[in-house]
This record gives C-alpha cells, structure tokens and sequence, in this order.
C-alpha cells in the first residue's frame, strides 16, 4: 500500500521534537497513519522505545503495516486521555517527548466511510472508535432542539445555530452526509469563505468523539510524564482546539495563577513548562498548495523544566 498522505508541518514538528542520538521514550498520541511515527522512528536509536496510540482501528492497522520493520515500534488502539494506563502496560515511567496531531487523514475523511466529510454522501457515523456507542446519527436524529443548538453554537461557532437546530429537528430522520449538508447549505447560503457545512459538521464530529473534553485530560497526562528538557507538540486545526492547547502552555509556564494578580500569591502554582513557540508555526503558501487543509493548522512547542 502506498502512503501519498504527508502530516502537515511534519518537518517542523520533528525538528522541534529535539531528537538526540540516546536512548529513550517517545509518544506519538495520534498515530494516524503513521507518518510522524516513521520519522520519529528513523531519528531514535535502536534501544529507544515509539508508542504509537490511535482510537481508529482501521488507522492503526495501516500504520501496522507501514512501520512492521522497526523492532522498537508499539501501535495501541486506544485514546490519549488514557495516556497513563498505556504507559503502565508497558513499563514506562516517563517519556522523552510527545506529540499531538489533532488534524483527520485524507484516509479518514474521503476513504473512511464514515461519513466525516461532507463532500462524499455516506451514512452519519463520524465515530473514530467504532467500538462507541455515540454517533452522529444518534446525535442528529435523538438530541432535543436545545441541545443539538448549544453544540452547534460552542462547537461550530456558527451564527445561525438555532435556526440549524430547528431545521434538524424538522427534516427528522436524517441519515445521510448529504441530507445534513443541504440543510447547512439553506441556512448559510450566504457564506462563501468556506463551505456552509463546515461549522456544523465539526459540532457533531467533537461531540461524537468528546474531542476537546480528552485533549484536556491528554495535555495533563503528558505532561505528568514528560522527562525535564522534554518537549510537547501539539498541532491542531480549528481555533477552539488551539484556545486550549495555548492556554495550557501559558498556565503552566508561570508560577502565579492568581485571579486579578493578587498582592499576596496563595495558588501555589509553579511553572514546569518553557514555551518554545511564541506565535503558533504555521503552514507556507508552497504547503497549502499542495494541502489545502494545511492553511488552518497551528503548531505549538513547549518544553518541560
């Protein structure tokens, strides 16, 4: 099989990661089809250790496949928030640097068949683990009015939220990738910087996959384990996904987490991370040509005190 798809801000991620010539732990939280793992894995000595983790299990057979001829390679079909209990099976007390790339494959969107995209007509699943109950199906078709416009609200960002809700909830059942787009489409016709369902299918897909809730609890965790002079990367695609990872850096890189800086400091909050990426990296003119996805990516680097 051949792997046409390149992780975008690969080059950039890798050279932060800070890769030395010693032996150790690396993490790959989202190993997807496993283009940073394979780039991680040709810099690591042999006597280190690449654990890659993925909740797509489709992914992680690919990635299987792909990284068969490295010994040192362990792919787990889990989620980053159980980071810790991954490490425990394998004996690992701490790592030598992590990375998050929170972006979908062209795999998952245009081959997947679970109907994440709006372009291609599929059934409403958009489940990464399919192994979960929760689906988009289920969310369209069985959340009140109220609920499908708070996700469609805090999720997509979307202004015309309510009257999306409504239109849902009248157009019941809706099954397809298709039905759901076109309803998008009647609501913001109007929108030409990007596609009218762009917004609504991101709500679903972060409340089908909980997203934000296990990047939280993934950012805790790793940094838990992180070894000191080890580095964080996380790249992510939209701006609610970049609001946590930026305000998780910034937390943790100052002593004093007081409300409205209090004369006298009593948050005993002490800084364990040093931010290497004042702005976020961003892709180049030449990369979103070649990608168009990558325009909305934010690459942002912190390492561990």
């Amino acid at each position: 099989m051949n792997y046409p798809h390149q992780p975008v801000l690969l080059n950039q991620t890798i050279e932060f990661l800070n890769i030395k010539n010693k032996d150790g732990v690396w993490v790959d939280a989202t190993l997807g089809l496993g283009g940073h793992s394979e780039e991680i894995l040709k810099r690591i000595t042999p006597g280190s250790l690449l654990i890659g983790i993925d909740c797509d299990e489709e992914s992680i057979e690919i990635a299987r496949k792909r990284l068969k001829h490295y010994k040192n390679f362990i792919p787990v079909h889990s989620n980053f928030k159980d980071l810790d209990i991954i490490l425990a099976e394998n004996k690992v007390n701490e790592i030598d640097g992590i990375i998050f790339d929170l972006g979908f494959s062209s795999y998952q969107i245009e081959k997947s068949g679970r109907g994440f995209s709006f372009l291609v007509n599929e059934k409403l699943d958009m489940r990464l683990d399919k192994r979960q109950d929760l689906s988009a199906y289920y969310i369209i078709n069985h959340y009140s009015k109220d609920e499908l416009d708070k996700i469609i609200k805090e999720y997509g960002e979307d202004k015309n939220h309510r009257r999306l809700a409504e239109l849902i909830v009248k157009n019941r059942p809706i099954r397809t990738t298709k039905e759901l787009a076109e309803i998008a489409i009647r609501v913001n016709k109007k929108e030409k910087r990007i596609h009218p369902a762009t917004r609504l299918f991101q709500a679903i897909r972060i409340e089908v996959n909980n997203e934000l809730d296990v990047l939280e609890i993934g950012l805790r965790k790793a940094l838990r384990y992180l070894k000191s002079g080890a580095r964080i990367a996380v790249i992510s695609f939209h701006s609610l996904e970049d609001r946590i990872v930026k305000n998780f850096f910034q937390k943790e890189s100052k002593d004093c987490i007081c409300e409205n800086k209090k004369m006298i400091c009593n948050c005993n909050h002490k800084k364990v991370l040093k931010i290497l990426t004042k702005k976020p990296v961003m892709a180049d003119k030449d990369m979103i040509k070649t990608n168009p996805r990558a325009r909305s990516a934010h690459l942002r680097v912190a390492e561990k005190i």
